[in-house]
Parts: structure tokens; C-alpha cells; sequence
């Protein structure tokens, strides 16, 4: 199988919440950790709005680029850009849960999706993901 971590995946892996025994089993189980090229910049955006302290926020964002050189990108080529134009207008979602769902779409099967995102639960299901959340 293979695991794809959408950013609040990535984000929940490094805070300290209830939600990040169910990420780390998730990646405990399974060696192939995937990401979109997005994820990067999601996850970062997300630390100024989880902490307000600027020692902390810098801890948290190099603990995610230390994550990040883990993992399997998937680039966000024409293809993947094409996919996720679909799916926008397929299903209902914002261009960026697309553009995870879409990346998450050119991996072999199976896969399972890891996401907090209650957004892209039923989509990811859709697909033929198996879904990981808390």
C-alpha cells in the first residue's frame, strides 16, 4: 500500500494532538510516504495560524521540512494540473483539495489518503482511496 499525507497530515505528524497517534500509525504502517508539491507551502501557511510564539513556530516549520525530505513528491505538472481541473468541476471541492486529491489519483493502488480535512473525505472515497482520519 501506499500512504498519501495531505499538509494537515504533515502538520498534525509534529503537534502535539490527539489526531497525531492516528498520523503516526498510519506511517508506522507503511514505509511509502507521499505528498503532493503543494504540501510544503500548506503546511507552512498553517503553522503562523496554530502557534504564536516565534521560537515555536520556527521549531515546528523545520520539524516539517525535516518530514518533507522523507517523502515522495508528486510534482504538479500538466497532468496532475488537468486532473485536478476535473475534479473541481466534478466534485465538490476547492483547487487546492483538488490539487492533493488529483496528485493522490496518479499512485498505484492502494492508497490510503491521511487527512484532517473532513473536506476530502468523501472525494478521496470516491476515488478508491481507504481514508485515514481523526
Amino acid at each position: 500500500m501506499t500512504l498519501y499525507l495531505d499538509a494537515s497530515a504533515l502538520v498534525a505528524a509534529q503537534v502535539a494532538t490527539p489526531a497525531r497517534v492516528v498520523v503516526l500509525a498510519a506511517m508506522d504502517a507503511d514505509p511509502r510516504w507521499c505528498t503532493s508539491a503543494l504540501s510544503l507551502t500548506e503546511a507552512l501557511a498553517m503553522v503562523d495560524r496554530l502557534l504564536e510564539e516565534p521560537v515555536v513556530r520556527q521549531d515546528l516549520e523545520d520539524q516539517l521540512r525535516l518530514l518533507w525530505d522523507r517523502l515522495w513528491v508528486i510534482p504538479l505538472d500538466q497532468r496532475c494540473l488537468d486532473r485536478a481541473a476535473d475534479l473541481a468541476r466534478e466534485q465538490p471541492v476547492r483547487l487546492a483539495d483538488a490539487l492533493h486529491l488529483a496528485a493522490a489519483d496518479r499512485l498505484p493502488r492502494p492508497v490510503q489518503f491521511v487527512t484532517l480535512d473532513p473536506a476530502h473525505i468523501p472525494v478521496a472515497l470516491s476515488l478508491g482511496f481507504d481514508v485515514v482520519s481523526s
